[in-house]
């Protein structure tokens, strides 16, 4: 699992006008799963399923 940074580099994600999290394949925003027993937050795209971790 990439981080959000490296996809954001890489291209993998792009923002959007509203600063917004979205999939570079899918062009979807991009849901968030927080566990409160994590550090990391998870961002899963909804289309394809694609994961990347955001430290919080």
């Amino acid at each position: 699992m990439k981080s959000v940074r490296k996809a954001l580099r890489e291209g993998e994600l792009e923002k959007d006008t509203y600063d917004r999290l979205v999939c570079g394949d899918c062009e979807k925003p991009l849901k968030t799963e927080n566990d409160p027993n994590e550090i990391k937050t998870v961002r899963i795209c909804p289309d394809c399923a694609a994961e990347w971790k955001e430290i919080r």
